[in-house]
This record gives C-alpha cells, sequence and structure tokens, in this order.
C-alpha cells in the first residue's frame, strides 16, 4: 500500500509541476523581479521553448526544421513556424542549408540565442536553489539523481 501513496504524490507532484508551468509561474516570477527586460521581453514563452529545443538537439549532435521542432513542442506547424520567424527576427535564431538535403533548412541558435538562453536556465537554477536552500546536501543530491532517472525512464515508456 504504501508504493500506491508513493505513486500517488509523484502523480500529485507532476501535475502540479504541469500547472506551475501553464501558469508560466517562472516568467511571472522574472517579471515580479524585474528580470525579464530588454528587446526579448515581448517576445512569446514559447519562442524560448522553441531556443531549448534546438539547444538540446544540437547538444545532441542533430538539428531540428520548422517541422521537427513542431513535433517537440507539441504545436502544429504554422505555430512552429511562427515561433521561428519571431526566434528569427529576434536575432535567437537562425537557418542553415541541411547539407543531406538541400531543400530543408535547419535552425540554429545564434551568439545571441545562447546568451539568452544561459541568462533563463541561470535563473531557473536561481529559484531552485532558493527552494531548496534549506535542504541538506544529500536531499538535493537524492533529488536530482531520482528526478532525472525518472524523467528518463518516464519518457522511455512514453516513447514506447
Amino acid at each position: 500500500m504504501a508504493g500506491n501513496r508513493d505513486t500517488a504524490d509523484i502523480e500529485a507532484a507532476v501535475v502540479a509541476l504541469r500547472r506551475a508551468y501553464k501558469r508560466r509561474t517562472l516568467a511571472r516570477l522574472s517579471e515580479r523581479r524585474g528580470e525579464r527586460t530588454g528587446h526579448h521581453a515581448e517576445l512569446p514563452d514559447a519562442v524560448f521553448e522553441l531556443l531549448d529545443a534546438v539547444e538540446s538537439a544540437e547538444d545532441r549532435g542533430g538539428a531540428l526544421t520548422v517541422t521537427d521542432a513542431a513535433a517537440v513542442l507539441g504545436v502544429d506547424q504554422p505555430r512552429s513556424s511562427r515561433l521561428a520567424a519571431q526566434a528569427l527576427n529576434a536575432g535567437l535564431l537562425r537557418r542553415e542549408a541541411d547539407q543531406h538535403d538541400g531543400r530543408r533548412s535547419l535552425l540554429a541558435l545564434t551568439g545571441e540565442g545562447r546568451e539568452v538562453l544561459a541568462k533563463i536556465r541561470d535563473f531557473r537554477r536561481r529559484v531552485i536553489a532558493e527552494a531548496t536552500a534549506d535542504w541538506a546536501g544529500e536531499d538535493r543530491a537524492a533529488l536530482a539523481r531520482l528526478l532525472t532517472r525518472f524523467v528518463r525512464d518516464f519518457d522511455r515508456r512514453a516513447r514506447g
């Protein structure tokens, strides 16, 4: 019975995180703290999700097209195209020719895009550090290890 309670607690925590994400909790916090300023402040959060997706693909040695990005972000192709256009116009992404298929163009981060992502990542990490400031170091390490494992295993199950 304890396993069922643990599973229910994990499910409730995952739902709470999803709700916080949908409410744009971190974006609102950055706005309240005055950290979401500059000429990129007007861009929708989904543009920064696109940058994250492009960076993840690059980190794995790959690249995304607008169509690939739509699948990763869970949006339709026209929405993905609009997000890419906003990121391109803001100088956060650039298009590159696909060396294997000249008809396709790949999305790549610009230096400015990398800087913006670094600032976002730094903000998220500071908020996590604040939230766990009173935790023992072993507890933070355990959460990092177990959450990483959970996400990996969950993703593997979800993919089939």
